[in-house]
């Protein structure tokens, strides 16, 4: 019915008509696939497969041969592929889960990159030949500063309980996961995942162009863990181009992890693809499992999570008991929260910790049919607010004519 290039043509002309995903769904009913060009996907969440690849001035040429070691802001790094040997370039892999080694609990990978990107100062200790070097580098700096993802935007992914007793420490909790069916921790966007509304992989691909961060980015390929019943992506993007508040460090009950947002513009080619972007949250399979072993024992869908329920968490000062030490202050998995400032909505993923720590924090986040009972969330590893925010984002960069579609150059399916 349609070309990428005949929609490429529309938007440079300003007559594409582009819609983001919770636009379509709500007019579908109204609209022929005639009658939209481009409709905008978006997943903000947890994805542990994020890593950046750098290219570090430390010294002058000549300094030392190559590095050993490497630390950013106390955050392990791995030295290499490239030795730059006596060029005083330190070239490097962090991953996003790592941990620094000076507060392994509270900071890692993915702290780091959102403070690049913030245009913080970054402290590099290189070792090399029995000598420390010390310097402190900006991202404007480096020559090279590119985040991957080995695997990220499944198409959805799972929800947690733990039936035994106790608490478990996982890395799908931020206090420690109760026992008894007490808690349940979720994570995916539901119907705004872009996989979701593409299940075919009829225009996602290799090649296909995306936003990473905000960042302007492509597929690279399949991700780790792939498979056509949940896929997922490879994607790489410049540091450069990145938007702090869609990325970031999440401190779990295990230690940091890394936040990572990822939108793909779909093209409305054919009926097909019209047909399948009016997948709804009822319609969108959310498997739960038990945290001890991750494998699914019941099925519920998305609805449960994002149907009814507040994407944005509140606080109520007037509820504030003013203790002395303030609880979320010291649990916010993000550091979005100061008592005397309230929450700033760029750092909070409205993950809802605060609510299980204090009155003062308010929001529905739904329950979970397990076991013959309804069991309340407590934990979102995934802010359905800031996916919309980037759904809305790449909406507006194409209308504007900054982005066009990109044809794939080989498909991820088959």
């Amino acid at each position: 019915m349609k070309t990428v290039e005949e929609i490429n043509r529309r938007i440079k002309e300003g007559r594409a008509v582009v819609m983001t995903a919770e636009e379509f769904k709500e007019a579908r009913g109204n609209l022929s696939p005639e009658e939209v060009d481009v409709v905008t996907c978006a997943t903000c969440a947890l994805m542990s497969g994020t890593f950046a690849l750098l290219s570090i001035p430390v010294a002058e040429r000549g300094k030392f041969e190559r590095a050993e070691e490497l630390r950013l802001n106390g955050v392990p790094a791995f030295p290499g592929p490239c030795p730059n040997e006596r060029l005083g370039v330190v070239e490097a892999v962090v991953y996003g889960t790592s941990r620094s080694e000076s507060s392994p609990g509270s900071y890692g990978g993915g702290h780091l990159f959102r403070e690049m990107v913030e245009g913080k100062g970054v402290e590099v200790e290189v070792w090399a030949g029995g000598r420390k070097f010390r310097r402190e580098v900006r991202l404007e700096e480096m020559e090279l500063a590119r985040i991957f993802t080995s695997r990220s935007t499944f198409r959805n992914y799972m929800a947690f309980v733990h039936r035994g007793r106790g608490r478990v420490g996982t890395i799908f909790s931020v206090l420690g996961l109760r026992g008894g069916l007490a808690e349940a921790s979720v994570c995916g966007c539901g119907e705004l995942n872009p996989l979701e509304n593409d299940p075919g992989l009829l225009t996602v691909g290799v090649g296909t162009k995306v936003l990473l961060n905000g960042a302007e980015g492509y597929v690279v390929g399949r991700g780790t863990r792939f498979s056509r019943e949940k896929p997922n992506l490879s994607l790489v993007a410049d540091m450069r181009g990145m938007i702090p508040k869609f990325m970031g460090g999440f401190v779990t009950s295990t230690g940091p992890e890394c936040i990572t947002s990822v939108a793909v513009a779909i093209p409305v080619l054919n009926e097909r693809i019209f047909r399948d972007l009016g997948v709804r949250d009822e319609e969108v399979e959310l498997p739960i499992a038990d945290v001890r072993d991750r494998i699914p024992f019941e099925h519920t869908h998305y609805a449960r999570v994002w149907r009814g329920t507040d994407l944005k968490i509140r606080y109520l000062p007037s509820l504030c008991a003013g203790h002395k030490t303030c609880i979320v202050e010291r649990r916010c998995p993000t550091g979005a929260f100061r008592r005397g400032k309230g929450i700033d909505p760029d750092r909070c993923f409205d993950c809802g910790t605060c609510i299980q720590l204090c009155p003062s924090f308010t929001g529905e986040l739904g329950t979970l049919p397990v076991g013959g009972k309804e069991v309340p969330i407590t934990l979102r590893q995934s802010c359905r607010r800031k996916a919309v925010e980037l759904a809305e984002l790449l909406k507006r960069r194409i209308l504007e004519g900054k982005f066009l579609l990109s044809q794939p150059s080989q498909p991820l399916a088959g």
